[in-house]
């Protein structure tokens, strides 16, 4: 597909547009944080405890008198943050597994789809909250202990994928000239997955950041007095009846941010698509 043809599909793209408007609206908010946010997240004034929203405090205060718009802004970049290495992690392990089991095949197919179809049985967040609650609530073990069980969908689609490439006639010319199987993969077979690769990180950002989230709910992941949207949740639950905003607006966050992510993987999935 050539470029221009791409592009006029992307500009024609409601969901696409739409998700990419979103998308750089929460990156932005992330970047500028200090200059949007008009407290320190972490600025503490008892006597101001749950105010309620309205001009003074535009999402209204939790229980420590906290600015909840500040903590929320600055809680994006956290969002982003554990989002976007989850996904690298899971991307990395599951294009290297999906490289190598869908290229030299045999046994080395056989070992790595076990692998693979076992760690795909277990339930993601389940084995997740395992692995967290054995080693010790921190971020950066949610990080690692989510990415390390989410990597099996990407491997089996990057495993379909290679095995669909390996035997076209580029690849048999570039074995006719002695390269490498290393050159062939990383020439040759890499770059025809990257749009695979790509659509599958947009639609697993929310995922990930939705996991990450729910475990510093459940106080795993980031602790206090950090910004994290989960912990912000996780704190308002005790006090839903008497300041309900202090619940709403976290939740409203996360749902903005997926559904921008989720938007735009669905519309590059078109876009990439030969066949609309």
């Amino acid at each position: 597909m050539s470029r221009k043809r791409t592009y006029l599909k992307a500009a024609k793209n409601g969901m696409f547009i739409t998700g990419t408007v979103l998308f750089l609206t929460v990156l932005l908010v992330a970047v500028f944080a200090d200059r949007i946010a008009p407290h320190k997240y972490d600025e503490m004034n008892i006597e101001k405890a749950f105010i309620p929203p309205g001009r003074a405090y535009l999402f209204g205060t939790d229980e420590f008198g906290r600015c909840l718009f500040s903590r929320i802004i600055y809680g994006s970049r956290i969002a982003l943050k554990i989002g976007l290495m989850v996904v690298a992690i899971q991307i990395s392990v599951g294009v290297s597994v999906g490289l190598l089991a869908g290229y030299f095949g045999g046994k080395l197919d056989m070992i790595l789809s076990f692998i693979t179809d076992l760690t795909w049985a277990m339930p993601p967040v389940v084995l997740s909250l395992a692995i967290v609650t054995v080693l010790g609530p921190s971020l950066e073990r949610v990080v690692v202990s989510t990415a390390l069980v989410s990597w099996p969908g990407c491997a089996r689609m990057v495993r379909s994928k290679t095995q669909s490439i390996k035997n076209m006639p580029f690849v048999e010319a570039a074995r006719a000239l002695g390269e490498s199987d290393l050159s062939i993969i990383v020439r040759y077979i890499l770059p025809n997955t990257l749009g695979i690769v790509i659509v599958l990180t947009t639609l697993q950002l929310p995922g990930a950041i939705l996991s990450t989230t729910g475990l510093s709910f459940l106080g795993l992941g980031s602790q206090p007095p950090s910004p994290d949207w989960g912990l912000i949740l996780s704190e308002g639950v005790n006090y839903v009846s008497k300041a309900p905003w202090i619940s709403i607006f976290p939740g409203l966050a996360l749902i903005y941010t997926a559904v921008g992510f989720n938007l735009m993987g669905e519309g590059l999935r078109d876009i990439l698509d030969p066949r609309t």
